[in-house]
C-alpha cells in the first residue's frame, strides 16, 4: 500500500512538471457562483518544490470564498478535497488507482467558517451532490482542462402525501463542457454520481401514478465555441394522482461557464403545467402537485471551449 501511495505521488509530480510547460511556477486564479450568489473561489500554485523525490507541488488556496450558509448547500471538508482529488488525477496519464497519495504533493487550505469548511452544526446535504460540482468547476476553469459541466444534479422526488408507501428520488443527466479535443457530451451525468435513469417502462410500472411524457435531448443547449459543450434534457413527468415533490438543482441563474472565448451553457429551467398554464419554479422547491399536473424539467448544457 505505501508502494502504491509512492508511486501516485511521483504520478502527480510529473503531471504537475508537464502542466508547469518548463515555466517555474505557475498561479491561477479562478471562481464561480451557486445560484443564490455565494462564490467559491480558487488559488491555485504550481511550483518547483526542491524535494529531490517529488520536486513538483501544488497549493490550492479556498480564500475568498463566501462565508457557511444558512441553507443545506454548505460542503464538508472531505467533499471538497475528493472534488481536489479527482480534478487533479485528471492531470495523470498514467494507469494508477485513484488513492490519496495523489494528494501527498497538494497543499489544499480551506478558510474555517466559510462554505467549504462549516461548523458541525451547519446543515450540508446539498453540499455533497451541487456544491461539490461547483468546486470541481472553478478547479477545471483554473487548470483550463474544461468549460463548465452542467453542474448540478438536477435531484427530483416524489412521493405520498402522508409519506407513506413508495418514494421515487432521481437525478438527471445534462451537458457536460467541452474541451481543447473534443464537444462536450449531452445527455450524462457529470462529475458526481454513478446513477442511470430509471427505464420508462419500468418506472411506470412501479409508479402507476405517473406518466413520463418526455426525456429527449434539450437542443441547441450547449454552449457554442470552437467545440461545442453538450446539451442537456427535457424531462417531462405527469401525474395521475396528487403527489408531494421536491427539486434540489442549481444552474438555474448562473449558466455553467465557457472557456478560451466559447460561450456559456443555457441555464436550467423547473416549471409546472397546471390547468392555468406552464409557471416558472425556483432551483429549490417543495410542493403540491395535484392531479392532471406537470412537471417538466429542463437541464443546463455545457459551455463552450474556444472561439469559433
Amino acid at each position: 500500500m505505501r508502494y502504491i501511495r509512492e508511486d501516485s505521488a511521483e504520478a502527480m509530480s510529473n503531471a504537475l512538471k508537464n502542466y508547469l510547460d518548463n515555466k517555474k511556477c505557475k498561479e491561477i486564479e479562478f471562481e464561480d457562483y451557486l445560484d443564490d450568489g455565494s462564490k467559491i473561489c480558487v488559488k491555485l500554485t504550481i511550483k518547483e518544490s526542491f524535494n529531490s523525490l517529488y520536486p513538483y507541488r501544488a497549493i490550492v488556496d479556498f480564500t475568498g470564498t463566501s462565508p457557511q450558509m444558512g441553507n443545506n448547500l454548505n460542503a464538508p471538508v472531505a467533499v471538497t478535497k475528493a472534488a481536489v482529488l479527482y480534478v487533479f488525477r485528471l492531470l495523470i496519464n498514467k494507469e494508477i488507482p485513484l488513492n490519496s497519495g495523489c494528494l501527498d504533493l497538494i497543499d489544499i487550505k480551506i478558510p474555517k467558517g466559510t462554505l467549504l469548511n462549516p461548523n458541525d452544526r451547519a446543515a450540508v446535504v446539498g453540499g455533497n451532490v451541487e456544491t461539490s460540482q461547483r468546486v470541481t468547476d472553478v478547479l477545471l476553469g483554473a487548470l483550463g482542462i474544461a468549460a463548465a459541466s452542467q453542474g448540478t444534479m438536477n435531484n427530483f422526488v416524489f412521493g405520498s402525501l402522508d409519506n407513506s408507501g413508495k418514494q421515487y428520488y432521481e437525478t438527471i443527466a445534462g451537458g457536460s463542457g467541452a474541451t481543447q479535443d473534443s464537444d462536450g457530451a449531452s445527455a450524462v451525468q457529470v462529475h458526481m454520481t454513478n446513477t442511470r435513469s430509471t427505464d420508462p417502462e419500468i418506472l411506470e410500472h412501479r409508479f402507476k401514478e405517473v406518466r413520463l411524457e418526455e426525456f429527449s435531448i434539450r437542443k441547441n443547449s450547449g454552449g457554442y465555441g470552437k467545440h461545442k459543450g453538450g446539451n442537456g434534457v427535457i424531462r417531462s413527468l405527469h401525474f395521475l394522482e396528487s403527489k408531494q415533490i421536491s427539486i434540489v438543482s442549481e444552474r438555474r441563474t448562473i449558466p455553467p461557464y465557457g472557456i478560451f472565448g466559447g460561450d456559456p451553457g443555457k441555464c436550467g429551467q423547473n416549471s409546472i403545467i397546471t390547468s392555468d398554464g406552464e409557471v416558472e419554479l425556483d432551483s429549490k422547491v417543495e410542493r403540491l402537485v395535484k392531479e392532471g399536473e406537470t412537471i417538466v424539467i429542463k437541464t443546463p448544457g455545457g459551455g463552450g471551449f474556444g472561439v469559433i
